[in-house]
């Protein structure tokens, strides 16, 4: 069976507030009454990026691509198969959070927090929001006593809570404030890195510009860098610096956000931005139709992993898997043919 293996530091003199390299998990698929492994779901494979200080990273794709699996790999909420996640601390050392050990982990988890999907499955029931926005301050030993009530009430006025909500159970929000609540959770402890895991997916439209306006608002105010997921192209336009493409737990494409939007080189991301909706229903969506499923993570087509839904296929794209290369400045596709393709938007 495959054990977890995590890799070495990169050879690299960015000064990266999070390095990814070649990041890994598989799931064993088993059969037979011995249940012996016969494949692996690879459900990351060989994933690198970095995130500045100070930056959004937005993760696009569509559902079962592997984004969700990424973040809590990167946080391990999940236990990496292969790979490096190196956090840069305030102090300035780098550790490789996929090497600690749960001691070790737990005394550097506060700088790296999450704000999950569903605001009404993350939060328990039976805590109050103090018991929830403290218990981070309290199982990081930075706070008790007065000085805890005094920073949750801190907290709550940051995410435009009122202090009245205290003492109150999750069930008595909206949506909304309770995706707020988790907000202030999650920077309860002063963290660097936030990774947002659909944050605003479950929310109502006007919520979601709400909190997106809110995010944005929190960043220039404590510096913090996002690792944002979503499958919303819009969102992810409206607040990244930088975009990452994910396709079958791989990235296929990675640029800056206005050079993404404006010339796609990969054929799967024109295919994602040919999808999204124009505001005026007078346009017409041009630019290479999505067909097909995405494939079984357990048994991936050979070569390109897009060749069965790419109009654009060649014998090379059936047969040799193309890298993740740099076909512009800071623009990197995975595609033989980056930058040949009449590929638009």
């Amino acid at each position: 069976m495959l054990s977890p293996s995590p890799g070495q530091a990169p050879d690299t003199t960015e000064s990266a507030l999070l390095t990814v390299a070649h990041l890994k998990k598989y799931y064993p698929v088993q059969a037979g009454f011995l249940r012996k492994t016969v494949g692996y779901v690879k459900a990351v494979d060989d994933v690198s990026f970095t995130v500045q200080r100070g930056e959004t990273l937005g993760l696009v794709g569509e559902s079962g691509c592997g984004k969700t699996t990424l973040g809590r790999t990167i946080l391990r909420a999940l236990d990496p198969t292969a790979g490096y996640v190196g956090l840069r601390l305030p102090g300035g050392e780098t550790v490789d959070l996929a090497r600690l050990g749960p001691r070790e982990l737990r005394a550097v988890r506060r700088h790296a927090q999450m704000v999950f999907q569903d605001p009404y499955s993350s939060l328990n029931p039976r805590m109050t929001v103090l018991d929830t926005v403290s218990e981070p301050l309290r199982l990081s030993g930075m706070a008790q006593g007065p000085a805890l009530v005094s920073r949750v009430k801190d907290l709550l006025h940051v995410v435009g809570l009122e202090v009245r909500h205290l003492n109150r159970y999750p069930h008595a929000f909206s949506g909304g404030q309770r995706q707020r609540i988790g907000i202030a959770r999650a920077l309860a402890t002063n963290p660097s890195l936030i990774v947002a895991d659909e944050a605003v997916s479950a929310l109502d439209v006007s919520i979601q510009a709400q909190i997106l306006n809110l995010m944005q608002d929190l960043q220039r105010e404590f510096g913090l860098a996002y690792l944002f997921i979503s499958h919303d192209l819009s969102v992810i336009e409206h607040l990244s610096d930088r975009v990452a493409v994910m396709y079958v737990g791989q990235i296929v494409e990675r640029a800056g956000n206005a050079a993404l939007f404006s010339q796609p080189l990969h054929p799967y991301t024109a295919a994602l931005l040919a999808s999204k909706p124009h505001p005026d229903p007078r346009q017409r969506n041009t630019g290479i139709p999505l067909s097909g499923e995405i494939p079984d993570l357990a048994a991936l087509p050979s070569g390109c992993p897009f060749h069965p839904r790419c109009p654009f296929a060649q014998d090379r794209c059936r047969i040799e898997k193309p890298p993740l290369r740099e076909v512009h400045p800071d623009h990197f596709a995975a595609c033989h043919f980056a930058g040949e393709l009449p590929l638009s938007n």
